[in-house]
């Protein structure tokens, strides 16, 4: 959708309400019909703020009638307001005040896939809030748990992995939970891996590379008294996620992963039983690995990732000079 055809659709919504045609419950549904289909089809910020504003004359049409289809409009509004780009946190405020406000109401009239549906936007916005101090972890945390009660692995596999996953990050940003300083990583670790027994590459192959990935990621950086046996957990993981991910199919994601892999090769000895002789042909498969990553990040403008990779094989080159 262009912007002229976000307004064109903003206006079709509201004559329909005028119409008389239509009965109230019937201009309700077609106000959040019409917001969705705006988010799903057109999420510019622009779209956005027109979703926003549909929903919002569906509440007041609802006015203390019609329970379930208030609560929806006000669930749909609190979605837009979490998507519009914004570098403060007042639309995150009225995201999490309007979630708060329609989940009791869907526990009450809806299914528990709509509540838990819910409860996992409410944990993403609650997230988003910790850096401004709005909201701690564990609240996000404890919605994603309720979440997972209705999204088992059995009838939801990918909202369970999307929900382990969101979880696990939860953790890491975390401030140390104990004085070792190791429970936040371990209890990430522990969340992915607790997710991966469950999600099958066939079944669910975008999570599962998703899900080994930041296994990989948390285990290479996890404080650890075997940090080379965490390294060779990672590059295994990180192998798992290259059999969904390619340059052809996922080229940004696929470039995450092998730069991601380039640095955990860096650390690791060519031979695990005689670390003293280098790791010299660990470093050329990193180089070459890092060298597919600059190549991708500049063909999608992604220019500040690229420089971080090229900074990476600066590094690598100085070392193999010296190996």
């Amino acid at each position: 959708m262009t912007p002229s055809m976000t307004d064109s659709a903003v206006k079709a919504a509201i004559t329909a309400i005028e119409s008389e045609s239509a009965t109230k419950v019937e201009k309700i549904e077609m106000l959040i019909e019409m917001g969705l289909g705006l988010q799903k089809h057109s999420p510019s910020p622009k779209s956005l703020q027109g979703a926003v504003d549909l929903y919002r004359r569906a509440i007041d049409l609802c006015a203390e009638e019609h329970h379930l289809l208030r609560a929806r409009a006000t669930v749909g509004m609190a979605t837009a307001l979490r998507t519009i780009p914004s570098e403060g946190e007042q639309l995150l405020l009225q995201a999490k005040e309007a979630y708060e406000t329609a989940i009791p109401i869907l526990e009450e009239f809806a299914c528990p896939e709509e509540v838990a549906e819910a409860q996992m936007n409410l944990g993403l916005v609650l997230q988003s809030l910790v850096p401004f101090n709005q909201a701690h972890m564990g609240e996000s945390i404890q919605a994603y748990q309720q979440a997972l009660r209705v999204f088992t692995w059995q009838a939801y596999p990918q909202e369970y992995a999307i929900l382990h996953n969101n979880m696990a990050i939860a953790y890491l940003s975390m401030p140390s939970l104990s004085e070792k300083g190791n429970l936040s990583q371990a209890l990430a670790v522990q969340s992915l891996e607790q997710a991966l027994k469950q999600i099958a590459v066939a079944d669910c192959p975008q999570e599962y590379a998703m899900l080994q990935n930041n296994l990989a990621n948390t285990l290479q950086y996890l404080p650890s008294n075997h940090p080379v046996e965490n390294n060779l957990r990672a590059i295994a993981a990180y192998d798992e996620a290259l059999k969904v991910r390619n340059p052809r199919d996922t080229p940004l994601e696929y470039a995450h992963t092998v730069a991601n892999k380039a640095n955990a090769l860096c650390n690791l000895p060519d031979v695990l039983e005689h670390p003293e002789a280098g790791n010299r042909n660990n470093l050329l498969q990193a180089q070459a690995y890092y060298q597919q990553a600059e190549q991708i990040f500049t063909d999608y403008g992604r220019i500040e990732q690229a420089q971080v990779v090229a900074k990476a094989m600066q590094g690598i080159e100085a070392e193999l000079q010296f190996s």
